[in-house]
């Protein structure tokens, strides 16, 4: 009979391996791994079942019905609210606003039952004050600073919540295991220990999460596996606006955003942004073009600018704020190639309006027009919108929701768009212009902008 083969795992984790190693491969700790000598096999024998398994038919779908938050842009994004036993992990960058967020969801949903706000970051008193600054007092929501997990099941058991935050799942300690807060051990179990909790009693809860510098969620991937919601609050420092996204849900869809505007009374929900995303004035200026972009399902009207200007400099600057350096490098590379326009020697500015961040391809057009109408000085007609992706070719290719996006741009007052062939029938209100190659849309832009000028 051939000898088992001894194990080693590591102390942190739970990581195992059939060599030794140095470092873990799961926690990236030193000096944690040890054998564990070879794994027994056993029989699983037959347990009592907890309850009987029956037809899909008959199972009750009204204990699983998502329960408003009182935050309509929260409900967007959750599919209609916080389902009873779901636990929802909301993870973002510090200070962008999710404490501020969920003191206001707890404030509202208090006025349906108790609910419970465990915070491991600040006292009871802090939290108060953020709270008497909001305006999110209620005699029903209860506050306890808290860093074990074995007190936070006695709140529970003493509120009786339905709903249950906590911030942040990096801060609680269980006592069962060892491992220093924030690590994978701890966060592993007291994650487990607050999905029991909200299943076995019904209670929908909401978990903070921190962020690694790459923007991922700190601790283990299994942590995003076990919750049933991954939500990630973003925004910019300078910028007010704050976008909810869900990365995963069971109860909803996954291509919806909630946008919200961070002013000095709380986090105010934004039902239609679009004006955060263009520039306020009278006169059209070259170098600035309108497009539609689509955050999930909803499209958001945004102004892309670009300023080119000569340089001295042998090496021309190349900047951007809010779109994709190498996204923009392309478009710069398309417009010298196939169009004939002299960039080499200029320096190109390129960047949103409202700290927006714009990744879509559906910018492409619009990036293009900005950097050709700032090149020749010559502003772009008023009232008009470009949509389109600027293959390498100079070709322009179409877009999802194409449609939805020039029906959007209509009912903000936008007449005129550029869009890529093959667009269909023409949306009323809106004059729809088809374009094949990028060259074809800078020239009909250059004849409606003269034509402007002249009327």
């Amino acid at each position: 009979m051939a000898k088992a083969k001894s194990t080693f795992q590591c102390t942190e984790c739970g990581w195992t391996t059939f060599k030794w190693v140095g470092r873990c491969g799961e926690c990236q700790s030193w000096g944690t791994v040890e054998e564990a000598g070879a794994p027994a096999p056993a029989a699983v024998a037959a347990a009592p079942v907890t309850s009987r398994a029956r037809p899909i038919t008959e199972i009750s779908v009204e204990s699983a019905e998502a329960v408003p938050t009182g935050v309509d842009e929260l409900d967007r994004v959750l599919g209609g609210g916080a389902v009873p036993g779901g636990v929802v992990l909301l993870a973002g960058e510090p200070g962008v606003g999710k404490s501020t967020l969920l003191l206001e969801v707890a404030a509202e949903r208090a006025a349906q039952g108790p609910v419970l706000y465990v915070t491991g970051e600040e006292s009871a008193g802090q939290v108060r004050l953020r709270a008497e600054r909001l305006g999110a007092l209620s005699d029903k929501l209860f506050l306890a600073a808290e860093t074990s997990i074995a007190s936070l099941v006695s709140h529970v058991d003493a509120v009786g919540p339905r709903l249950l935050i906590v911030d942040s799942v990096q801060t609680m300690v269980s006592p069962d295991v060892s491992g220093v807060p924030g690590g994978v051990t701890q966060v592993r179990q007291v994650t487990g220990a607050l999905i029991q909790i909200a299943k076995e009693r019904g209670i929908a809860a909401v978990l903070v999460g921190h962020v690694t510098k790459d923007g991922s969620i700190a601790g283990p991937r299994l942590l995003e596996h076990l919750v049933d919601v991954v939500l990630h609050f973003e925004g910019e420092r300078h910028s007010q606006l704050r976008l909810l996204r869900a990365v995963k849900n069971r109860y909803g869809p996954t291509d919806e955003i909630g946008c919200f505007e961070l002013t000095d009374s709380g986090i105010v929900g934004l039902p239609d942004p679009s004006g955060l995303f263009l520039t306020e004035r009278t006169d059209p200026v070259p170098g600035t073009c309108v497009t539609v972009t689509l955050e999930g399902r909803r499209p958001l009207i945004t102004e892309v600018q670009a300023l080119v200007a000569p340089t001295p400099l042998p090496a021309p600057r190349r900047a951007t704020s809010g779109l994709d350096t190498s996204r923009v490098n392309m478009i710069l590379a398309v417009l010298e190639k196939r169009t004939g326009m002299r960039l080499a020697n200029m320096d190109v500015y390129a960047s949103t309006v409202g700290g927006v961040r714009l990744g879509e391809p559906a910018v492409d057009l619009a990036l293009a027009l900005a950097a050709g109408s700032s090149n020749n000085d010559v502003p772009l007609p008023r009232g008009f919108v470009a949509i389109g992706e600027v293959g390498l070719a100079g070709d322009i290719r179409s877009v999802t929701g194409v449609r939805r996006r020039v029906a959007e741009a209509q009912r903000l007052g936008f007449v005129e768009a550029v869009v890529p062939k093959h667009f269909g029938d023409p949306v009323p209100g809106i004059r729809t212009h088809e374009v094949e190659e990028l060259s074809e849309a800078l020239a009909w832009v250059a004849r409606r902008s003269k034509r402007s000028k002249g009327g």
